[in-house]
């Protein structure tokens, strides 16, 4: 069989985008990671290597500057970067979904205004849902966004778990308005925020605290965010018309489930890879241990679970291009390649025996780096109770 990930019917234009940016990872990220993750370290040569690549514009239309390719091409691309390094695909995430929500409910000004500077790099993106006490009850965010008098609104409150949150330039922010709908998902509002790169006071009345200090996911930042009687025009609300932002969000949300598929799929190969070479090179008992039947039967499952991954990833990311409603197919390709992408992980971790325990060894990081896979996004309950939802629905019983 051919080797693993591979994906029908793509492009000429799509082949040659991976070609590039797998060459990309195996010349510029797989040999830094380890020293840079480690370190903690902000990628800032990476970066500036995938400007170049033109990665940060890859959705984005020609006419605003970008490649105008599908969010298909873009999972393949997230897929092969995390197999490089899961944090540098953290980098594009939250960019891409800002930029996702400008392209499909921006107002022509706004999609004029950042889009051309979001292709480039030069405006980076980031996503802000979350709270404190949020978790994945989004009916209950708290920052608040109070009208004034002239039009503006005032912008209080606390936000959590911003990716690229001291990195940004843009934050696509879920805030509460009072609209007077009876609905608590009616009230919310995407707004549009500006401000500097870095730590401290970014913007007036906007905050980011520092870093968190994570596990794993490290290189790239996560942060709180601040708001204290931030002052935004109207005009900077997404759409330019409040009530509309939970379902916004959800929107970017569905294309994020595909991202974090992606990102676990990569680690997931990423893992096989690295069990499957250490199994060739690795003796006990005057034999390599890839010939004894346990360790074989294990790297047969764990390359059946990249391929089941992969597979629901692609078909996820395909029926979103299609602009129809996938948050069922977007909640299992995000499920299954979380989940298998923690066991193929694991089990890569067990070939390696005590070496995997070892800092030296790569599957020591994807041990770390994999857990996150389970809870970005939302977690793997709250994919099951999506989909358990809309099953019964679709298969009720009559009568």
């Amino acid at each position: 069989m051919p080797k693993l990930c591979q994906t029908e019917g793509l492009t000429e234009d799509q082949t040659e985008i991976l070609k590039a940016v797998r060459t990309f990872v195996d010349e510029q990220i797989i040999p830094v990671a380890q020293e840079l993750e480690h370190s903690d370290t902000y990628p800032q040569e990476i970066v500036d290597g995938l400007k170049e690549l033109g990665v940060f514009g890859l959705t984005i239309p020609e006419e605003f500057g970008g490649l105008g390719e599908s969010l298909l091409t873009y999972a393949l691309v997230v897929e092969e970067i995390a197999r490089g390094w899961m944090s540098v695909s953290g980098v594009i995430n939250t960019h891409f979904i800002v930029a996702y929500l400008l392209m499909q409910h921006g107002t022509d000004e706004q999609k004029q205004k950042y889009l051309p500077r979001m292709a480039t790099g030069e405006v980076r993106g980031a996503f802000s849902m979350s709270e404190p006490g949020l978790g994945s009850d989004v009916s209950a965010v708290s920052t608040k966004a109070t009208k004034q008098d002239d039009g503006s609104y005032s912008i209080t409150g606390q936000k959590m778990w911003l990716t690229n949150g001291a990195s940004s330039t843009l934050v696509a922010l879920l805030v509460k308005t009072d609209e007077g709908a009876e609905s608590v998902y009616k009230n919310m509002t995407t707004f549009l925020v500006e401000k500097e790169a870095g730590f401290g006071e970014t913007a007036q009345g906007v905050t980011v605290p520092g870093k968190i200090d994570k596990m794993g996911y490290k290189g790239v930042e996560t942060t709180e965010l601040i708001l204290e009687g931030h002052q935004i025009a109207a005009d900077q609300i997404l759409g330019g018309e409040p009530g509309k932002g939970f379902f916004q969000m959800m929107d970017g949300v569905e294309v994020g489930r595909v991202n974090v598929a992606a990102r676990a799929c990569g680690l997931a190969w990423r893992g096989f890879e690295l069990g499957v070479a250490y199994a060739q090179q690795r003796k006990t008992f005057g034999k390599l241990i890839a010939e004894h039947q346990a360790v074989l039967f294990r790297i047969a499952e764990m390359a059946t679970k990249v391929e089941t991954a992969h597979n629901m990833m692609v078909r996820a990311a395909r029926l979103k291009d299609t602009g129809k409603r996938m948050d069922v197919e977007a909640g299992m390709a995000k499920m299954v390649a979380s989940e298998y992408a923690n066991e193929v992980v694991e089990d890569s971790f067990r070939i390696h025996g005590g070496y995997g325990y070892s800092k030296e060894y790569e599957i020591e990081r994807l041990m770390r780096e994999v857990k996150f896979m389970l809870i970005g996004e939302g977690t793997s309950d709250i994919q099951k109770m999506i989909i358990g939802r809309s099953l019964l629905k679709d298969y009720a019983l009559k009568g």
